[in-house]
This record gives C-alpha cells, sequence and structure tokens, in this order.
C-alpha cells in the first residue's frame, strides 16, 4: 500500500508522521511506499520518517505515483486543485482542510460518531475542524440517548490552531523579540474573541464551521446551535464550555455513564480534588476529555461541560488516520 502526504512540512503533517509512526490506526507493516509531498520551496530536501529518511516530492510528483491514500493537509486551495485529481486516479484522499466539509457529497467524518459515512463509493473524505471534532465526540452519545435541543459553546483555542507562524508570534512575545503577526493583536498575556474571518451575520467562520459541521456529522439539523470562539495563549490543545440543552428529562448518574462508556472518551471529574481536563495534559494523547459535567439550573433539562482535546492529534492527525484505518479494516483498500 502506498501512503502520500500531502503537506508533509507543517504542523498537522509532522503530527500525521508521529502518529503513522505509533502503528496504532495504520499498520506500518501494511506501508510499501511513503510519499511525503510539499511545496515547490521544500521539493528535494529530506524528510525522517519511520528511521529513514525521504525525499520530499512535488504533489504532482506525489499523484504520479498512484498511492492508494492521500491524506491531505496543505490549506483549502492545494486541497480543491489536487484532490480530485487523486481521486480520479483511484486514490482515496482525506483531507484536513475546509475545502470539501460542506459539500454534501462528501462524507465528512468522525469514526466514532459516523463511520457508516464512508461506503466507498466517493473517494474523497473530508476531515472536520478540530474543535467540531472533540465535541461531536463527547456530544453524538448523548443525542443518540436524549435528543439535543440546543447548544451554547464557547471554545478557547490554542495557537497551533493557527499554524506555525502564530506559535512564532507566540514565541516572539514571551521573549520579547519583535517579528511578524499572523493576529491583529498580541497573544501573549491576552485572549481575544476572533477565530478566522468575520461575516455579514456577526459570527466568525471558524464560528460557523460549528454550527454547519456538527449538524452535517450527527445529521441532526434541528440542533440549535449559537458559538464563540476565543484564541488563548496556549501552545497545544483546544477547551470548550458547551451547555447543552436536552428535549426532555435524564438522570444525571445515567448521563455520566453514558459519557464513560462512550469511545475515544475519558470522563475526568472530581472537583473535590480538582480534577477535569487541561489542555496541558492532553497534549499528545488521542483520546477527548470531558469533566465539569453539572446540571444546568436556569432551564429544565440543561447541563454544563468542559471538552478539551489535543487539536493537533485527535483534532486532525489522529482522525484521518483512523479513517484511513477505516478504510483498510473494511477492506476497501488492500493492505
Amino acid at each position: 500500500m502506498k501512503i502520500a502526504l500531502i503537506g508533509a512540512t507543517g504542523l498537522v503533517g509532522n503530527v500525521m508522521m508521529q502518529v503513522m509512526e505509533e502503528g496504532k490506526y495504520v499498520p506500518l507493516t501494511s506501508v510499501n511506499e511513503f510519499i511525503p509531498a510539499a511545496s515547490e520551496k521544500s521539493v528535494g530536501k529530506e524528510i525522517s520518517f519511520n528511521n529513514r529518511k525521504y525525499l520530499i516530492h512535488s504533489i504532482n510528483e506525489a499523484l504520479e505515483k498512484k498511492p492508494d491514500i492521500a491524506l491531505f493537509s496543505a490549506g483549502a486551495e492545494v486541497s480543491r486543485e489536487w484532490a480530485p485529481r487523486f481521486a480520479e486516479k483511484g486514490c482515496f484522499v482525506i483531507d484536513n482542510s475546509s475545502a470539501w466539509r460542506m459539500n454534501p457529497e462528501i462524507p465528512l467524518v468522525v469514526p466514532e460518531v459516523n463511520p457508516h459515512a464512508i461506503t466507498g463509493s466517493q473517494k474523497i473524505i473530508a476531515n472536520p475542524n478540530c474543535s467540531t471534532i472533540q465535541m461531536v465526540v463527547v456530544l453524538a452519545p448523548l443525542h443518540r440517548r436524549y435528543g439535543i435541543k440546543r447548544l451554547v459553546i464557547s471554545t478557547y483555542q490554542s495557537v497551533t490552531g493557527t499554524g506555525a507562524r502564530a506559535v512564532q508570534q507566540l514565541d516572539n512575545e514571551r521573549k520579547g523579540i519583535s517579528g511578524s503577526r499572523v493576529y491583529p493583536h498580541p497573544i501573549d498575556l491576552n485572549i481575544f474573541p476572533h477565530g478566522g474571518n468575520f461575516l455579514p451575520n456577526g459570527y466568525t467562520t471558524e464560528e460557523m464551521k460549528l454550527e454547519a459541521e456538527t449538524h452535517k456529522i450527527m445529521q441532526a439539523p434541528e440542533i440549535r446551535i449559537t458559538s464563540t470562539v476565543v484564541r488563548v495563549p496556549v501552545y497545544g490543545g483546544h477547551s470548550e464550555s458547551v451547555n447543552v440543552e436536552f428535549s426532555g428529562s435524564f438522570e444525571m448518574d445515567e448521563l455520566l455513564k453514558t459519557v464513560s462508556s462512550s469511545k475515544g472518551v475519558v470522563l475526568q471529574d472530581d472537583t473535590d480534588r480538582a480534577v477535569y481536563p487541561m489542555p496541558r495534559y492532553a497534549e499528545g494523547r488521542d483520546e477527548v476529555f470531558v469533566g465539569r459535567i453539572r446540571k444546568d439550573h436556569s432551564v429544565e433539562h440543561g447541563i454544563n461541560m468542559w471538552i478539551v482535546a489535543d487539536n493537533l492529534r485527535k483534532g486532525a492527525a489522529t482522525n484521518a488516520l483512523q479513517i484511513a484505518g477505516l478504510l483498510i479494516q473494511r477492506e476497501l483498500i488492500t493492505a
């Protein structure tokens, strides 16, 4: 089996290689050829993967090698141009950009939630936004059991969600070094309610992604959703405060059992010992952590919860490799 990685030199690309090296979702013994690709400025340079050196290819060179799976993490513009060309060659494309997520013909997949969306008939598969992924992993089992009526979401997103330039800005500010900025304001010792671009309705593109992607993945367009995206001076790990209003009554003990038994979820909720999820301790982990679950006394059938996950792993790389693993398990690709 041949696997290509488009965008191998980026933040997510590096984490994808790390997750692949661990061999948990795609057995390394099944990968006969690894094809790293990146922009023209990186072509011909060396990159390390699984204790070997590989030359970085151009995207066209990667296409000519006819991979079985192409992991795309090079931005929406690249994905819109190249993903269909790989798909035409019979390659499954797992795309981490926003290019295809809301296309009704393209499956938008979180393996713990909607693996049935992968049928093999559509070669392009979209990886959702990092904030959406961690939230629906927790919410989907609750929606199936109780029926979610409304969500009020506030996210606290790390700088790695923006990319390497944002990490450099935070580093520079902490060291007192002047340099280029990707954000409109300082990020060190600061937070701002601005993720993505502002839209005419007053929301940002990141906020509207949460709404649209949640509806699509959970197949629940009836859920009312409102959100605020906040950027915080944290290197890795996104956090979310989520207020959930259900359609009917629930028992808290039963609800907690539903959460703790959900696939890919770790319940960390012992306030007597100050145990709750934090991005510092979610970093490098594939699970989604949830805690501070408590009844919302302002509505009849509501709860509040705090959800944390590593945005580069479960929010991007791990989810993509889980999708690749499903393709292999279902023998849509022979490994």
